[in-house]
């Protein structure tokens, strides 16, 4: 009996824990403010097709798409994680400017169209197709084709 109530216990509160993820839609205004500046210097010609929460239980994170189809995923906090473009470059403020220079340098007819940034590296998409893995000190790291 005991080990029944234990499997409803556990099953119940993996239950919970997927029912706790939501993904809901949210307007700008919502976003934290650090994500509503970079939307406005970056994006501010382009209108918003949605945006959207996705809360677990332990953080936060935000999706805000484009009309363009321009894709952008923030943290908790506001700061941009990645940003992908459809057919266009990356805006030049986002990309470190040491990354643009490696890419002018040594792919000069290739834009960035994705960029995404975690606590250890950036991972670039050139409009050629490479994959460019930058550490933190934006070196180059790896290539990927």
């Amino acid at each position: 009996m005991r080990k029944l109530f234990l499997i409803v216990a556990v099953s119940f509160l993996s239950l919970g824990v997927v029912s706790a993820n939501s993904n809901r839609p949210i307007s700008v205004d919502n976003l934290p403010q650090k994500a509503q500046q970079f939307i406005k210097k970056y994006f501010s010609q382009v209108s918003v097709t949605y945006a959207t929460e996705d809360r677990d239980i332990l953080s936060k994170e935000y999706e805000v798409m484009f009309a363009e189809g321009t894709k952008v995923d923030f943290s908790s906090n506001g700061e941009w994680k990645s940003v992908e473009c459809k057919g266009v470059a990356v805006p030049a403020g986002v990309v470190p400017q040491q990354i643009n220079e490696y890419v002018k340098q040594n792919y000069s007819n290739a834009k960035v169209v994705k960029i995404a940034r975690d606590r250890n590296d950036y991972e670039v998409s050139l409009s050629n197709r490479l994959e460019l893995t930058f550490n933190k000190s934006f070196r180059l790291v790896e290539i990927d084709d």
